[in-house]
This record gives C-alpha cells, structure tokens and sequence, in this order.
C-alpha cells in the first residue's frame, strides 16, 4: 500500500511539475521556484520518498535535472554495466559531471573561473530506447534571455554525452546578447572541444550511476583521463591511417561521420583544427568572439569569416594554412612505413581526383577520377588551387611513410605540384593582364611535362617491383 501510494505521489509531482515548468516558461519565471513551492506541502506532511533520485541542481544552479520515473531495461542491463564506454545517468551524478565539464570548457576558452551565467539548462533523463538514442538540445526564448532543455536517455556512449553537454553549453554562451534567433554552432568547434575535453580530462570527469553493491555500499565506476598525456595522441593514432578532412569536409559532416564510423577522421579533425585555432595568438579570445557573434549572421560561416578574417582573408589563406596544420601534426609522429604495394596503391590514390561526371545534360552524374594533369586543363584557377593544395599535403605526408623505390617519385610530384602553385600565386599578382595569363600558360604547360614524365617513371617502378611475400603481414588495411 505504501509503495501505490508513494507511486501515486510521484506521478503526481511529476505532472505538477511539467505544468508549472509550462507556464513559468510562458510567464518567464523560473522552475526553481516553482519546484519548490509544490514541494513544501509534501515535506510538510512528512512523505519519505527519494526525490534525490528524480530531482538534482548542481552547485552552481545553471544545471536542474530531472528523471522521469519509468523502468529502464536498458540502465540495469549487465553487459551495459560492464562497459565503460557507456555513461548510465542518475540526477545527482549528472549534476556533477555537468559542473565539471562546464569548468573544463570554460578553462579551455579562459573564461574567467567563477564567471556567471545567465541561461538556465533543464537536463530532463528519460529511459533509452537503444544503445545509439540520439540527444536533444531545444533552446527557448524568455523575456529575460534564453533557457534550455537537453533530453538525455538514461544510457549513452560517453563520446555522444559530452557532445551534448558541450553543445548546451557553448549555445549558452553564444545567446547571451542574442535576440532574434539562436545561434548557429559550427559542428566542428563543439566536436573538436568534445574530443580536447575527453582526452584532457582529469579524475572522475564523468560519473556513472554505480553498478554494484559491496558491504552495502554503492561502487560507482568513474571514466578518467590520466594526466600528463599528450590529449591529441588519440587523434594522432586516427590521422595515421586516415587522411585529416579539409576545412569544406569539416563544415558539412555527414551523419556517420558524427558517429564515429568513418574510422574517427572527422573527430579526430575536429579536435586537431580546434586546438590549432586556440593556439593561435589570442586564439581563446578568437573563439569567444566567434561564439559571442554568432547570433549576429544565419549562419556560422560568415561569423567565422568576419573574426578570423585578419588571419584567413580568403577561403583558400585557410585551406592553406589548415593544411600546413596538418602536414607538422603528422611528422611528429608518421607511423609504421607502407609496404611496396601499399606505398603504389596510396600513390595512386592521392594522383588521382574523384569527380562526378554526366554524359549528358539529363543524365545522372556518374562517379569518375581524373588526373592531375586533367584538373590542370580543365578546370578553373580557383578550383585548381584548392584540389592541389590538399593533393600536395597529402604527398607530403606520404612521403614520410612510403618504400624506398618510391620516395623519390613521391617528391618528385610533391616538387611539381609546389612549383606550379608557387608560379601561380606569382602570375596572379604580376603586372598586366596579358603578362599574367601568359605566365599561367607557360607554367602549366611545364607542369605538364613534369607530371607525364613522372607517370611514365612510376610506370617504370611498378613494373619492375617484385611481387610481396604473402606470408608477411603488410599494411595493407590501413587507409590514408
């Protein structure tokens, strides 16, 4: 009888309370005060039920949680709480993890220590419907500024939880002046922060709800980052074998890119653009610009664009320097040497240039690969630029890790391509229509013969290689 009736009073509180969140909402009160006027009659008479398990505010107050009362097959599943890899969440240890990651953020973009807040964020947990639910974050606009709620299941992998709780809270602050319309979030900068927070992390980052009983006691598992690690040796291990996105790739990720299943090369991007971003001189203060001006544009890319503009003038002073970025990140550390066969099947692959191409004008585009010497004829200077600056970081890196027979032939491509881009960036700020277009030709023209030659040279080599023993394990699997 005690346990109906102490499921009654629950249920009830938790409609109460959905009711009055509503309409503070409406009136641009806040819940906490409402909270605690329809608890006071319940204390009054003495009811003994564990709100601390339904109910939490961090110690800050910026965070209120709330669990919804519903069994959760999923959070008292064994092989769930043997994984490490999966956060189960409860209000009071949410509350926590909340706080820290919060300070860690706002150590990370040198926010002043104890600055104040001024969005409310509501993290309301219900039961997971499966291992891969996904979060949502909807931002509300009250008289007084912005609040947020963030529906969380009760089970999620630690990767996508930080996600969230980094989304929150970089949208946060960059609607505090904000008033039209939220603010657009790059992709980029809350997943590279993610990552630079999970692996720079300290002791007992984030706490999931205990797994076990000993002595009578709770055993609540704790997911740390030791310190005194390099926090991007994770991603360094990732670009290894994958090569690191553009800035394009970047800006529009793909579904299964944000999960992780594209072998982590866009987290591990995201994590190594950002943390070259902070790095840069008053990059903190950069980035906090970036997010105070964001609700000034409909999207992030013109925001991006005004502040950085004194370091990237244009897309492709970007582009460039991203890619130098990624060419010194690499040679710290290039990894095991490519067998032959690999070495000539990651040459080929960086030669050539993926494209899609219609025989017709109503006919669907078809995938295709062109040259080098293709993109040289065909297309435009611009595009031109940006294709071979990527192909020409990708051979620099590969040169660190190809066979012997084909080092040579790797720089020499690496030589072809840097001289053609040198005399174009040359031609494009020569004196004289006519003398600048008649550069342009002339280096394209031997840029053209440098890469026919160095074909027929690879050509050459592969003929002559010797087939591998297949009894030796090569590195094949891996991918650049």
């Amino acid at each position: 009888m005690n346990t109906l009736l102490h499921r009654c009073m629950v249920a009830s509180l938790h409609r109460l309370f959905d009711s009055a969140v509503r309409r503070s909402k409406a009136l641009g009160v806040r819940c906490p005060l409402i909270l605690g006027a329809l608890l006071c009659p319940l204390f009054a008479h003495g009811q003994s039920f564990a709100l601390d398990k339904a109910f939490a505010r961090s110690i800050s107050g910026q965070f209120i949680i709330y669990a919804a009362p519903q069994f959760s097959p999923l959070a008292v599943s064994p092989k769930v709480a043997a994984d490490t890899n999966f956060v189960r969440l409860e209000p009071a240890l949410l509350a926590v993890s909340a706080e820290r990651i919060k300070d860690s953020l706002y150590r990370r973009l040198e926010f002043k220590p104890g600055a104040p807040w001024r969005g409310q964020i509501y993290l309301v947990i219900h039961p997971a419907r499966s291992l891969d639910e996904s979060v949502n974050i909807i931002s509300k606009r009250l008289a007084g500024g912005w609040d947020y709620r963030v529906e969380l299941p009760d089970v999620l992998v630690r990767t996508r939880f930080t996600r969230a709780l980094t989304g929150v809270l970089l949208l946060e602050l960059a609607n505090r002046d904000a008033q039209s319309h939220s603010a657009e979030i790059p992709a980029w900068l809350v997943d590279g922060l993610a990552q630079q927070l999970l692996a720079a992390g300290s002791p007992e980052f984030i706490l999931s709800a205990p797994d076990k009983i000993v002595n009578g006691l709770p055993v609540t598992r704790i997911n740390a980052t030791q310190h005194g690690l390099d926090s991007l040796a994770a991603a360094a291990t990732v670009l290894k074998n994958y090569p690191a996105m553009t800035f394009e790739e970047l800006s529009w990720p793909t579904g299964a890119q944000l999960d992780g299943d594209d072998g982590g090369a866009y987290r591990a991007s995201a994590q190594v653009f950002v943390n070259a971003l902070l790095d840069l001189k008053n990059g903190p203060a950069q980035v906090r610009a970036l997010l105070q001006s964001l609700p000034q544009f409909y999207n992030w890319q013109l925001a991006f664009r005004t502040v950085f503009y004194a370091e990237f003038p244009r897309p492709l002073d970007l582009e460039k320097w991203w890619a130098l970025q990624v060419v010194g990140f690499v040679v710290g550390n290039p990894g095991p040497g490519w067998t032959p066969a690999v070495s000539r099947e990651k040459l080929d692959q960086i030669l050539s240039v993926p494209v899609q191409m219609r025989t017709a004008s109503n006919s669907l585009p078809v995938a295709a690969e062109i040259s080098l010497q293709a993109v040289i004829r065909n297309l435009d200077p611009a595009q031109q630029t940006a294709i071979l600056t990527t192909k020409l970081r990708d051979l620099e890196i590969a040169q660190l890790r190809v066979a012997p027979q084909f080092a040579v032939l790797t720089d020499g491509y690496r030589r072809a391509l840097d001289g053609y881009l040198g005399e174009h960036r040359l031609a494009g700020s020569a004196p004289g229509r006519h003398a600048t277009a008649q550069s342009q030709k002339t280096s394209a023209r031997d840029t053209l013969k440098k890469l026919d030659a160095l074909d027929a040279r690879r050509r050459a080599i592969e003929s002559t290689a010797e087939p591998e023993n297949p009894g030796q394990p090569g590195l094949s699997p891996l991918n650049f």
